[in-house]
């Protein structure tokens, strides 16, 4: 017997099932979990399949974080594979806990649609982490008055010390070194925060999708990576001086031209 289906398929039942607030946790996620396959999962063609779903599920999660809703038969010719082997993978990364399925329905003839897939957050039985173990408590150590004036001069400087050296640091500006300077230096003339700069960058990374799972081989060279998005960085300008709506906002406005970009590059 068919159990009853509560869950209507609409936006406000998928915000409701999203399981992060921000799109790195999910990155995240997905990373501890693609190690975990590889651990446990011996077979290499199983373990390519989970990883290539994995990361499809993941790609289409990022409206509601965590959530995607993709037919069976949509993901089926997305990884070019059967109908049969996406549900005997789908079960499999639900009995390993990465992922969850809710049944839905339709809100106009209330009949069953495709189901919502949630990526679960990582359980920290996975990440292998060893709890802290308590220390025992040391005996007390007996002080003086001389003593303790001498430790208070000695906290008074660390703290002087400590507190320019905070707020060196929080002055501080600098891009990561995973940044290509020559990109850095572009989106710098319009930028001076390191993080924007970082951010744009991070975009083009997520753009150039892996074609090999079992070498990490991505579409891209970290050359063409560069060209690409130098490219997308100065039609994004373009795009900036003529007022364009960015309704999602200017990263997510770069991602677009990144995908067009990377769409030409392949000749599609």
């Amino acid at each position: 017997m068919k159990k009853r289906i509560d869950v209507i398929s609409n936006e406000e039942s998928y915000n409701n099932l999203s399981s992060f607030t921000v799109i790195e946790e999910l990155n995240k996620t997905v990373r501890v979990y693609r190690d975990v396959i590889r651990l446990d999962i011996k077979r290499s063609d199983v373990q390519s399949r989970l990883i290539a779903l994995l990361e499809l599920l993941k790609r289409h999660s990022c409206k509601q974080l965590g959530v995607s809703y993709m037919c069976k038969n949509t993901i089926a010719d997305k990884l070019e594979v059967s109908y049969k082997t996406v549900q005997r993978l789908m079960k499999k990364l639900e009995v390993l806990g990465m992922i969850c399925q809710v049944p839905m329905k339709r809100k106009k003839d209330m009949m069953q649609t495709a189901n919502a897939i949630i990526i679960q957050p990582v359980n920290d039985e996975m990440t292998g982490k060893t709890p802290v173990k308590m220390t025992k408590k040391c005996p007390a150590i007996k002080t003086t008055t001389s003593f303790l004036k001498q430790n208070i001069k000695n906290n008074k400087r660390k703290a002087v010390v400590d507190n320019s050296l905070a707020k060196s640091l929080n002055q501080a500006n600098f891009v990561a070194h995973w940044v290509p300077g020559v990109f850095s230096n572009l989106v710098g003339s319009f930028y001076e925060k390191a993080e924007t700069i970082q951010e744009f960058w991070k975009v083009i990374k997520q753009c150039n999708r892996v074609v090999d799972y079992s070498t990490n081989k991505r579409a891209f060279t970290r050359g063409q990576e560069i060209e690409i998005g130098t490219k997308a960085f100065k039609e994004f300008v373009m795009k900036v001086k003529s007022r364009v709506n960015m309704r999602k906002g200017q990263f997510a406005y770069f991602n677009g031209i990144v995908n067009k970009q990377n769409h030409s590059s392949l000749g599609i």
